[in-house]
C-alpha cells in the first residue's frame, strides 16, 4: 500500500523535529510552517510551552499578505529576528518541520541569520 504524501510528510517532519531536539536541549525553536498561500514563523521555547515570538506573511503591516513567494519570505524572517531581538533572544535552532530547505524556507532562514538570529 503507498502512502499518501501527507503521511510522508508528517513522518519527515517527526523525524527532523527528534533529531533536532536531541542536541539542542534548552534551546529555542525557530519553527517554520509553509502552505501554499502564506508562510509564518514562531520561536518556541519548549521547556516553558511558551512561543516568545511570531510573524507571518497574513500580517498586514509586511505589505505581503495573499502573497507567498521568496521576498514574502525573506520579509517574514527579518520581522521575526527583529521581534527576538526584542525579546532578548539571539540563539535558536532552525526547525524546518517537513518542508525542504529550499526556496522559500531558506529565504526565511537567511532573512533571520542577517536580522541577527544564531542557529
Amino acid at each position: 500500500m503507498a502512502n499518501s504524501k501527507r503521511t510522508l510528510f508528517l513522518k519527515r517532519r517527526q523525524r527532523v523535529r527528534n533529531k533536532l531536539r536531541k542536541g539542542n536541549v534548552g534551546k529555542v525553536r525557530l519553527s517554520v510552517h509553509r502552505s501554499n498561500k502564506n508562510i509564518s514563523a514562531q520561536l518556541i521555547d519548549d521547556v516553558n510551552g511558551v512561543t516568545i515570538a511570531s510573524a507571518s506573511s497574513l500580517e498586514k503591516d509586511l505589505g505581503v499578505v495573499g502573497k507567498n513567494n521568496v521576498v514574502a519570505a525573506a520579509k517574514v524572517g527579518a520581522t521575526l529576528a527583529e521581534r527576538a531581538k526584542k525579546a532578548e533572544v539571539e540563539t535558536c535552532y532552525f526547525d524546518r518541520g517537513g518542508f525542504l530547505f529550499h526556496g522559500r524556507v531558506k529565504a526565511l532562514a537567511d532573512a533571520a541569520r542577517e536580522g541577527g538570529l544564531k542557529f
